[in-house]
C-alpha cells in the first residue's frame, strides 16, 4: 500500500518526506529509507511489538510498513501541465491515498521569509488550490475515456456499459467542483468500474498541518482552520489531521535516543509527531497489523480491515493462502495475562480457527497449511 505526499511548493513537503525516510533508516532490523530517489519506506511504531518481545525472545523484530512516494510540486495550472503537472499526475494516479501536506506557519525559524507560491499564507486556500487541480485532471479522464466508452458500449461489451455509467454519473459531480470519492455505486460491475478508472478525487486524503516550532501541537489558528475545514466536509479533525513541524523532526532523527527524549520533553511531546503521522497513514488506508512471533523473528504483518485468515495467511506466502488447513491465534493481552504461548495454551486461550475468521487487529497468529 502506498501513500502520496502532495502540497503546493515550499509548503515543507520535501523536508517532511526526508526526515520520513531518515526516521525510517534509524529503525533497527528493517531496511528502511528511500528505495528510488521519490519513495521511500517508513515504520509504523507500534508497541505491541516491545510487549511481545518482552515475552518471546528473538534475534530481529520487524515492524508493518508503508510506503510513501514524494509527489511533484502542484502549481496551479498543474491539471493543464503548468509545472511538472503530468509527472505528478502519473505519480499520483498509482497511489493508494493521498498526504497532503499545507503550510500552517507565517516565517521560518529565525525570522526569515519563505516566499509562499501564492504570495500569502492561507492553508484552505492551499487546500482548495490542490482540490481543483485533481478534480480538474479527473474531469479530463472522464472526457477523454467517455466516447470510447459510448462505442464500446454499443457493442453490448458488459463493461463498457458500466464503465460508461460510472463516467455519466461522476460527470456532473465533477463540473460542479465535488471530488468523486462521494459518488456512490450500487451495481457491482459499476464498483469494479469506479475503481479501474482511478479518479484521483476518489482517494482518502491525510492533511498534515505544518507547523511552526512555537505550535508543535497544532492549536494555533491556521492550524485550526485546517481542522476547521476538515470537519466542514464530512471529515473527523482528531484522526484526518496531523499536526507535524517539519523543522523539528528533521532535527529529531538526527539526535540519539536520549537527547530525542530530553528534546520531545522540553517541547511537551510525548514521541515525533512522525510516529503520529505513519499510523494515521497506515489507518486512512484500512489496514490493520497481525503478528507471528517465533525463535528466529517478532513480525507486523499488514491486512486490510475485514481480512479472513486465509487472506492474512498469503500476506507471508502465496501457498500459505492456496493450502490453509487453520489457523492457531491469541491476542497480546492474552500473552501479557499467561506470560508465555504454552500458558495460553494450557489455559486453553489458545484459538482455533478456519477459513472464514476474520482477522482482528493485534492477532498472533501461527498459520497450519498442507500444498
Amino acid at each position: 500500500m502506498e501513500a502520496g505526499i502532495v502540497g503546493l511548493p515550499n509548503v515543507g513537503k520535501s523536508t517532511l518526506f526526508n526526515a520520513l525516510t531518515k526516521a525510517g533508516a534509524l529503525a533497527a532490523n528493517y531496511p528502511f529509507a528511500t528505495i528510488e530517489p521519490n519513495v521511500g519506506v517508513v515504520p509504523i511504531p507500534d508497541p505491541r511489538l516491545d510487549v511481545i518481545h518482552k515475552h518471546i525472545r528473538t534475534d530481529k523484530v520487524i515492524p508493518a510498513a508503508l510506503r510513501l512516494v514524494d509527489i511533484a510540486g502542484i502549481v496551479r495550472g498543474a491539471s493543464k501541465g503548468e509545472g511538472l503537472g503530468n509527472k505528478f499526475l502519473s505519480h499520483i494516479r498509482e497511489v493508494d491515498a493521498i498526504v497532503e501536506v499545507v503550510r500552517c506557519f507565517e516565517k521560518a525559524p529565525g525570522g526569515e521569509d519563505i516566499t509562499h507560491v501564492e504570495g500569502t499564507v492561507d492553508p484552505i486556500r492551499d487546500i482548495n488550490t490542490i482540490n481543483a487541480e485533481l478534480i480538474l485532471a479527473d474531469l479530463q479522464t472522464v472526457e477523454s475515456s467517455i466516447s470510447k466508452a459510448e462505442r464500446s458500449a454499443k457493442g453490448g461489451d458488459r463493461e463498457a456499459i458500466a464503465r460508461l455509467e460510472v463516467l455519466k454519473k461522476v460527470k456532473p459531480v465533477l463540473e460542479d467542483g465535488k471530488p468523486a470519492i462521494g459518488v456512490r455505486f450500487d451495481d457491482p460491475e459499476q464498483q469494479k468500474a469506479f475503481k479501474s478508472l482511478g479518479f484521483i478525487t476518489a482517494k482518502k486524503i491525510l492533511y498534515v498541518a505544518n507547523v511552526s516550532e512555537d505550535d508543535p501541537h497544532g492549536r494555533g489558528p491556521l492550524a485550526m482552520k485546517v481542522r476547521e475545514y476538515v470537519k466542514s466536509v464530512g471529515g473527523d479533525p482528531e484522526n484526518d489531521v496531523v499536526p507535524v513541524c517539519a523543522r523539528i523532526e528533521s532535527e529529531l532523527v538526527e539526535l540519539n535516543d536520549a537527547d530525542r527524549l530530553e528534546m520531545l520533553q522540553s517541547l511537551g511531546m510525548d514521541e515525533p509527531a512522525l510516529s503520529a503521522l505513519a499510523r494515521a497513514a497506515y489507518h486512512l488506508l484500512g489496514l490493520q497489523s497481525y503478528y507471528t512471533a517465533g525463535e528466529k523473528e517478532i513480525r507486523a504483518w499488514t491486512v486490510p480491515v475485514g481480512a479472513t485468515a486465509p487472506q492474512a495467511a498469503g500476506v507471508i506466502h502465496t501457498d500459505f493462502e492456496r493450502g490453509f488447513i487453520r489457523a492457531e491465534i491469541y491476542s497480546v493481552d492474552d500473552l501479557v495475562q499467561y506470560g508465555s504461548e504454552k500458558a495460553i495454551k494450557d489455559a486453553g486461550k489458545l484459538r482455533i480457527e478456519g477459513k472464514n475468521y476474520v482477522m482482528k487487529d493485534g492477532d498472533v497468529c501461527h498459520f497450519l497449511f498442507n500444498v
